[in-house]
């Protein structure tokens, strides 16, 4: 009786530490938005142009500047690269995670302008060198967010100033530039674990598993 009563705390026990595990990762995932995407052509983003091939893309863990955004190789054991984002805002939210590219002349790279993760209305929208900025401004006849140049450490990312680059060839204040979402947009990827509108239900399943837990313990001490 001794043994099957062990038996039974260790398998509880086992339990409660699988839904406490689920539920850290999934707010872990949900915080920085860690996404695998697979590129079957090259995409050019800020700074340099990724050749085909699958990216692991998530929000950089800063409490201080929620738009930067890190490209990793597929298995994230490679920081690829590091650029910065505004914010963008799309009406309807859709299920699926969301890339958006800028068109582009004859046989050239497509530029990845935003990318919304499953669930969230609000998205990142790229910000490119000042010179690409430009012309991505007048081939796509919208405006583009723009840095003077891509700072090669995080520490000059986050300080650097943005402006935005309009078609008609001025520069204004990204205040003056109402969010927008480009046109071309394409389903890309999956989030490593699915987005839900609310962790509440993980946290109702692991209140109950700790109440099972509980209960059990007790009706064993007793006995």
């Amino acid at each position: 009786m001794r043994g099957t009563k062990k038996t039974i705390l260790v398998a509880l026990t086992a339990a409660l530490l699988c839904a406490t595990f689920a539920v850290g990762t999934r707010a872990d995932t949900e915080y920085n938005k860690r996404t695998v995407v697979t590129f079957k052509e090259p995409v050019e983003i800020p700074g340099q142009v990724l050749p085909a091939g699958t990216y692991t893309v998530e929000l950089m863990d800063n409490m201080v500047n929620r738009n930067i955004v890190q490209f990793f190789n597929a298995d994230r054991t490679r920081l690829v690269a590091t650029v910065l984002a505004i914010n963008n805002y799309r009406l309807k939210p859709t299920d699926d995670n969301v890339m958006t590219f800028a068109e582009r002349p004859g046989n050239a790279p497509s530029a990845l302008k935003a990318w919304f993760y499953p669930g969230n209305r609000w998205g990142q929208e790229f910000v490119y060198p000042k010179e690409r900025a430009v012309q991505l401004a007048q081939v796509t006849n919208e405006p583009i967010p723009a840095v003077e140049s891509v700072p090669a450490a995080v520490e000059e990312l986050k300080a650097e100033p943005i402006v935005v680059e309009t078609p008609q060839q001025t520069e204004v204040a990204v205040a003056e530039i109402p969010t927008f979402v480009p046109h071309e947009t394409v389903n890309l990827g999956e989030p490593l674990l699915p987005q839900t509108a609310s962790p509440v239900p993980m946290i109702a399943l692991l209140g109950i598993v700790a109440v099972s837990v509980g209960f059990m313990l007790r009706r064993f001490a007793s006995q």
